[in-house]
């Protein structure tokens, strides 16, 4: 089991997840963040953390899509391990459907 981050997270981009990760296996995207499916230990303690609720276990039904996207980006995006300011935008954003088919961006973040 890993833990994902799913497309709520999109233009929400909230980072209180990372302070909390041990392992330090979150990767900064454009506007999402990922986790690292190799990295992650598990321990859950990243998902109470998120405003937006984003971050599932990768037991949940229907998150496989989800599983290869954090896989793919954390090998591409920088690491993310500092707490950082979410977008001015993030409130509006939370709870929007279909943010990834919408709004997604491959584009690295800036990291730490």
């Amino acid at each position: 089991m890993t833990y994902v981050v799913t497309d709520n997270c999109i233009k929400c981009k909230y980072t209180d997840c990372v302070e909390v990760c041990p392992v330090d296996c979150f990767y900064e995207g454009e506007n999402m963040l990922v986790i690292h499916p190799d990295e992650c230990i598990d321990c859950g303690v990243c998902e109470p953390e998120c405003p937006a609720e984003a971050i599932k276990p990768d037991t949940e039904p229907g998150l496989e899509q989800w599983l290869e996207v954090n896989r793919k980006f954390a090998s591409e995006w920088p690491n993310i391990t500092t707490k950082k300011d979410p977008p001015p935008e993030a409130e509006a954003f939370d709870g929007v459907e279909n943010k990834f088919e919408k709004y997604f961006s491959p584009e690295p973040g800036e990291g730490d």
